[in-house]
């Protein structure tokens, strides 16, 4: 209840603390992925919005962390954004005896991510560039213990995607990457004289 609220963040106990960190790449973290089948008995391959899991980012979602001694929330907003940006999948939690993968589909636009609503409104008056072309997508197929890794990488002079495994090169469709189980993401800034990527 507000009132009960607003007597315990009196307590030094609840006061909110603000922490800048520098960071190399961003966490997303994915939904739970449902346990049940559908009605064919095919296991359902749960899918979600990039922007849903970016949400983490926008300075007002709260994420409770549980650690040995005590419970706290957190909310994280950007304060800057540079060139290129990482965005790590969180697919893979590890417990007490193994580790499971989580195989929701990332759902997400190969080009014009803007990210101007995940700053605060200051520190957008300094940005004039904040929307981001995707350029490399690291996917992991099959269980966590005995998976393999494909990339899908943008060919810069040609527009052209290519996908790598091992010493392969294939050609691949746009929109093919997308659904794909994205683990790791390399995203470049779009600046002023640059223009829609070919093909995406």
């Amino acid at each position: 209840p507000a009132e009960e609220k607003a007597q315990l963040l009196q307590n030094s106990e609840y006061q909110e603390r603000m922490v800048e960190s520098t960071f190399l790449y961003l966490t997303l973290d994915l939904p739970t992925a449902p346990l049940y089948k559908d009605e064919k008995e095919q296991l359902i391959i749960p899918q979600v919005p990039l922007f849903s899991i970016l949400a983490k980012f926008n300075g007002s979602t709260e994420k409770e962390y549980k650690t040995y001694k005590e419970n706290f929330l957190k909310r994280f907003q950007l304060t800057r954004l540079p060139p290129y940006l990482i965005f790590c999948i969180k697919r893979f939690t590890k417990n007490n005896f193994f580790v499971e993968k989580n195989p929701t589909i990332v759902n997400f636009p190969i080009t014009n991510v803007d990210l101007r609503e995940y700053l605060s409104e200051e520190v957008q008056a300094a940005h004039s560039h904040t929307t981001y072309d995707l350029i490399a997508n690291i996917v992991h197929d099959g269980k966590p213990s005995e998976g393999s890794y494909r990339i899908h990488v943008l060919h810069h002079g040609t527009g052209k995607w290519y996908e790598l495994q091992d010493l392969q090169v294939t050609d691949i469709l746009p929109q093919m990457i997308t659904l794909s189980e994205a683990y790791i993401q390399i995203w470049k800034r779009r600046e002023d004289d640059e223009t829609n990527q070919q093909g995406a």
